[in-house]
């Protein structure tokens, strides 16, 4: 056999390459499974970016409390439910006037990965103006409602993309989602505070009864989409289930 026809018998066996069809068809079937399986993918790591934080923050908080304790004793001497700063006539806060910042900086920042304790003023998202934040490490931050520092929120991750660059009103829109309600109220012996008696930093239970099926409905701080008010006991479910997000929740969540 000469070369020529060594050259066309091989032509022979070649596989003819795809049409532009083809691989147009081919490219167009990998964008719908991409765009099918894309945000699955995405949210299941958001699952467990928040999940992690959460059981981190609530392990650390609990640490630094225990050493505060060894500090300066029982926490039911030391805690103060104190609220924020005064403002001056063009709502920025006044330095100094904060008595939760003193407090924080006393009791908890010695004790955290702290990156920056500050008050904020005009320039914070409306949810949290007048509250102190309180900014780790990290990347995840803590603030507490205006007017207590009972009630806290943390935040898995950017305050201003988890506030929608400052455009939430109100905390309710988003918690649960990518900022979860804790509670430190450790001297109230009610029993609308029984799981949050001499205790640390705990999930939200004020008013509970003890009912799991109360968590997500029939209760004013329900986990669901329909709750109008703040949805503050989204983090206790997670925590019931061992830090991680149960199937039947809710929401997407975010950091």
């Amino acid at each position: 056999m000469n070369k020529m026809e060594l050259s066309t018998l091989i032509k022979g066996y070649r596989k003819p390459a795809f049409t532009l069809a083809e691989v147009l068809i081919t490219l167009g079937i990998i964008g719908v499974v991409a765009a099918m399986t894309l945000p699955a993918l995405i949210q299941d790591h958001a699952k467990k970016v928040v999940e992690a934080r959460l059981k981190k923050f609530y392990s650390s908080i609990n640490q630094a409390i225990l050493m505060a304790e060894n500090d300066y004793g029982d926490k039911k001497i030391w805690y103060e439910d104190v609220t924020g700063a005064q403002f001056d006539d063009e709502g920025n806060p006044i330095e100094g006037s904060s008595d939760a910042e003193k407090w924080v900086n006393k009791y908890l920042k010695p004790y955290l990965n702290v990156t920056k304790v500050e008050t904020l003023g005009n320039n914070a998202p409306t949810a949290i103006k007048g509250t102190v934040m309180i900014y780790f490490a990290d990347g995840t931050a803590l603030s507490f409602w205006q007017k207590s520092t009972r009630d806290w929120f943390f935040f898995t991750g950017n305050i201003n993309k988890c506030l929608k660059n400052k455009n939430v009103l109100n905390l309710n829109d988003v918690t649960g989602k990518c900022v979860f309600s804790f509670t430190f109220n450790p001297g109230n012996g009610t029993s609308s505070w029984k799981y949050h008696y001499n205790k640390g930093f705990e999930p939200y239970k004020v008013s509970w009864d003890g009912d799991i099926n109360k968590l997500y409905d029939g209760s004013t701080y329900a986990c669901n989409g329909s709750n109008n008010n703040a949805r503050h006991y989204c983090t206790a479910i997670i925590q019931m289930n061992n830090w991680t997000i149960p199937d039947d929740y809710p929401f997407k969540v975010s950091y």
